[in-house]
């Protein structure tokens, strides 16, 4: 029996929320005033686009059928529209991705014309180091 002047008070809101309230309750009752999720925009991809994407990601590319020997983004999205004529953006697939729990890796190229021995001797420290440690300084030439 208050006024919404009052309720706003009461309930440490502003006035403009208690008429939200008051529509909502007006318009659907009680269930009215449980939040839902907010409406938007629907996703571009559905369960078959991304069904699609992991698929291929697993399988990786056809050098011979895609022309290329890694997927890029673009690489993907150029499937999508291939594939479903769906137009999605870099950072839009991007996200979805990682929401698939995948994350860009490259492997690190290397030339053709390795030599896997010097490799190993490199690693092994067979090179003499190109830093040495000088000797300490005595206290008397640090003053």
């Amino acid at each position: 029996g208050s006024s919404r002047t009052e309720a706003a008070r009461i309930g440490g809101v502003t006035l403009q929320i208690v008429r939200d309230w008051v529509v909502k309750f007006n318009a659907a009752g009680p269930e009215g005033l449980i939040d839902r999720k907010a409406p938007g925009k629907p996703a571009l991809l559905n369960a078959t686009h991304r069904a699609a994407l992991v698929e291929a990601i697993e399988r990786g590319p056809i050098p011979a059928a895609h022309g290329v020997v890694r997927w890029r983004i673009i690489d993907l999205a150029q499937m999508l529209w291939d594939d479903y004529a769906i137009s999605v953006s870099r950072p839009t697939l991007s996200r979805e991705l990682k929401a698939l729990g995948y994350r860009k890796l490259s492997a690190r190229p290397k030339h053709h014309a390795q030599d896997p021995d010097a490799i190993e001797a490199f690693k092994k420290g067979a090179l003499p180091p190109s830093w040495t440690r000088s000797k300490r300084l005595s206290r008397a030439a640090h003053r």
